[in-house]
C-alpha cells in the first residue's frame, strides 16, 4: 500500500492591493493598514457603496496570473520540462473577457485555464474552480490529494479575481458591501464585506520529489478537509456546523490536536451571520484550545475565488517570519464573537502550525492546516 506522501509548499507569489509579490502582501497585513479606497476602475456613481481594495489602473486577470504562475514556477525552481508535467488547478469566477450572451461557449472558465496552462508551459491536465469564496482551499486540497496519493509529484494551483463592475453590483444590491467603507471581522458594528484584488499562484509538490532536486520547501500542507451545511442558498448555519466538521477532519488528517495550533487565518467577511457563525464553529472544534485568531480580509478585502490562496501565503509567510497579522477595523468586542483576535498590531509568535478556514455561499466550507516545513 502507498505510504501517504508528506505535501510541500515549494513557490508562492500573491498580488493584491498592496502590490506584485509576495512580500508586499504579507508587509500589507503586517502593517495593519486597510488597503481600500474608492473605486475608479468603473463607475460606481450610482452604488451604495463606492469603495475596495483594487490595483491601480486596469490590470488584464489572464496576464496577472501567467505572471503570477511563471513567478511561482521560478521560486520553486522547477523547470520546463518539470513544469510541463504539472497540472493546472485554476480558481476563478470565469474570463471576464468572455461573452456574456446567450449563446457563449459553455465551460469558459476551463478554457480560460487550458489557455493559461498553455502559456505557462504547463501540463494538460486542468481543472477550473468556481465555487466561491472556497474555491482556491478546494483546489489546493484536491492538488495535496493528488500529491499524497502518489498521482502527481507536483501540482499548480494559482487563483484570480480583479473587482469587475458586475460583481461589484451584485453585492452592492444585494447590501453585502460595508457602507462604512471598512472590513471589521468579529467586532461590534460590523457592516459586511468590501470586494478586493487578489491573484496568487503556489507549487505543491510531494517531498520526495522535492528533496529529489533540492528544492527548499516553504511550507508544508499537512490537513485538509471540506464539509457542506446544506442550511441555506447564501447564509452559512448559524451553528457553524459544516466548518466545524472540516476544520475537526483537517485537524485529523494533520495529526495534531487543537492545541498545538498556533494562530487561525480566519474567514472572517465582516458579516454579521458569517461571523458569528465561524466562532461557533471554532469553539466547537477546538473547543477551550483556540489560538490568537485575525482575518486579513480587514486589510486586503475580499478577492472571492481567490481569497483562500492569498490566506495561504500569508500563513506561510507567518509560519516563516513569527508574526501574526492583525484582525483591523475593529471597534469592541462582540458576545456573539468570543475569539482571542490579534489586536493593536501584528503579534510575535512561534506558531508550528496555523489553520487556514473558508467558507462561501452554498454552505461549502474548507479548513486547511499549514505547517513549518
Amino acid at each position: 500500500m502507498h505510504s501517504p506522501e508528506p505535501v510541500l509548499l515549494t513557490g508562492q507569489t500573491a498580488t493584491s492591493a498592496f502590490g506584485h509579490g509576495a512580500d508586499a502582501l504579507f508587509a500589507g497585513v503586517l502593517a495593519g493598514q486597510p488597503a481600500f479606497a474608492p473605486v475608479t476602475r468603473f463607475d460606481v456613481a450610482g452604488r451604495r457603496v463606492g469603495v475596495g481594495a483594487l490595483l491601480p489602473g486596469s490590470p488584464v486577470l489572464f496576464d496577472e496570473l501567467a505572471a503570477a504562475v511563471g513567478a511561482a514556477c521560478e521560486q520553486a525552481g522547477l523547470s520546463s520540462a518539470e513544469r510541463a508535467a504539472a497540472p493546472l488547478l485554476l480558481a476563478a469566477h470565469g474570463d471576464p473577457d468572455a461573452s456574456r450572451t446567450a449563446d457563449r461557449p459553455a465551460h469558459r472558465t476551463g478554457a480560460f485555464a487550458a489557455a493559461l496552462a498553455d502559456t505557462c508551459g504547463l501540463g494538460t491536465i486542468t481543472r477550473a474552480y468556481t465555487s466561491a469564496c472556497v474555491a482556491a482551499s478546494t483546489a489546493v486540497a484536491d492538488a495535496a490529494s493528488m500529491i499524497s496519493r502518489g498521482t502527481a509529484d507536483r501540482v499548480v494551483v494559482a487563483a484570480g479575481y480583479l473587482v469587475e463592475p458586475d460583481q461589484f453590483a451584485v453585492f452592492d444590491a444585494g447590501r453585502a458591501l460595508a457602507v462604512d467603507g471598512a472590513v471589521r471581522p468579529f467586532s461590534t458594528g460590523r457592516k459586511g464585506v468590501l470586494l478586493g484584488d487578489g491573484v496568487a499562484a503556489v507549487v505543491l509538490e510531494s517531498a520526495s520529489a522535492a528533496a529529489a532536486r533540492g528544492a527548499v520547501p516553504l511550507a508544508r500542507i499537512s490537513g485538509w478537509a471540506r464539509a457542506g451545511d446544506a442550511f441555506h442558498v447564501c447564509q452559512p448555519h448559524p451553528e457553524g456546523l459544516g466548518l466545524a466538521r472540516a476544520i475537526t477532519a483537517a485537524l485529523s488528517r494533520a495529526g495534531i490536536t487543537p492545541d498545538e495550533l498556533g494562530y487561525v487565518n480566519a474567514h472572517g467577511s465582516g458579516s454579521a451571520q458569517s461571523d458569528a457563525a465561524e466562532t461557533r464553529a471554532l469553539h466547537s472544534a477546538l473547543g477551550g484550545e483556540i489560538p490568537p485568531v485575525s482575518s486579513t480580509k480587514s486589510m486586503h478585502g475580499q478577492p472571492l475565488e481567490a481569497s483562500p490562496l492569498l490566506e495561504l501565503v500569508i500563513c506561510a509567510m507567518a509560519l516563516a517570519s513569527g508574526r501574526l497579522p492583525v484582525n483591523a477595523g475593529y471597534l469592541g468586542a462582540d458576545p456573539l464573537c468570543d475569539l482571542p483576535l490579534v489586536l493593536d498590531g501584528p503579534r510575535h509568535a512561534a506558531p508550528r502550525h496555523i489553520l487556514s478556514t473558508n467558507v462561501a455561499f452554498g454552505g461549502a466550507n474548507t479548513a486547511l492546516v499549514v505547517s513549518a516545513a
